[in-house]
């Protein structure tokens, strides 16, 4: 399954390829990281639907090597907000606004990994690996 972007990413990462192709060079971004959170829900993960903990991430919570960004500072953990079987996994900023959904969860072989899909109210959830690669 393809991870989503919103237009907000989409649209500045499509003009990345426009001016690629116009010979532009690109520059890093400007402003100062804050920090985010991955936010590990059920199949019907949407806003606050299906949500069942929100990870804090380190200010800067992914490096990136040719076409694979990955998570850094793992394991994390953050203690669960309800039950459910986790599915869906999204990055969101400090502002809460989703950067990236549709990431699979799961113990193996998936975008991120983490020590168990079913997850209890009050349980700690920990996440062990995390990657998004592109296409």
């Amino acid at each position: 399954m393809p991870v989503n972007y919103p237009a907000t990413v989409a649209t500045p990462r499509l003009q990345v390829v426009a001016d690629l192709i116009a010979g532009k060079t690109i520059a890093a971004a400007t402003g100062t990281a804050t920090a985010g959170t991955l936010v590990i829900g059920t199949s019907a993960l949407s806003g606050a639907t299906g949500v069942l903990a929100s990870i804090p991430l380190p200010a800067t919570a992914l490096t990136v090597s040719g076409k694979v960004a990955t998570l850094q500072g793992v394991p994390l953990s953050a203690t669960a907000s309800a039950t459910g079987t986790a599915a869906l996994a999204e990055f969101r900023n400090d502002s809460g606004t989703v950067v990236v959904s549709g990431l699979t969860v799961g113990t193996s072989g998936t975008d991120i990994v983490l020590d168990s899909a079913a997850i209890s109210s009050g349980q700690s959830v920990s996440i062990t690996s995390g990657t998004i690669t592109a296409p």
